[in-house]
């Protein structure tokens, strides 16, 4: 979890999720412009699987960490994203949100 910035534990792949909750954190991902994170398919191995679940003390998949902190679920992203804390957080790491240039060019308009 602290090999890169974003990283989602999920079912399936950002390509092919395999649930709605993973597909739900890959889509707010994307809304956002982040396409440069670390995903790890927990429906391939067991072991990471349950292993995840209790580094983080948190019983379901996705989990999302960022900056090598773990954030939550989809509810928690979710959430996020709909206060704004999505942004902001982005922002700690470098990354800036595509929706704040999705923002400006609404104003141009």
């Amino acid at each position: 979890v602290r090999e890169h910035p974003v990283v989602v534990f999920m079912k399936g792949s950002p390509a092919q999720p395999l649930c709605g909750f993973s597909n739900a954190v890959v889509q707010i991902l994307r809304l956002h412009g982040v396409e440069d994170y670390r995903a790890h398919d927990v429906l391939q191995d067991p072991d990471l699987r349950q292993g995840i679940k209790n580094y983080s003390n948190w019983p379901t998949i996705p989990q999302v960490y960022l900056n090598g902190e773990f954030v939550g679920g989809c509810d928690i992203l979710l959430q996020m994203h709909q206060n704004g804390d999505l942004v902001e957080e982005l922002k700690k790491l470098g990354i800036r949100s595509a929706l704040l240039d999705a923002e400006k060019d609404q104003e141009k308009k």
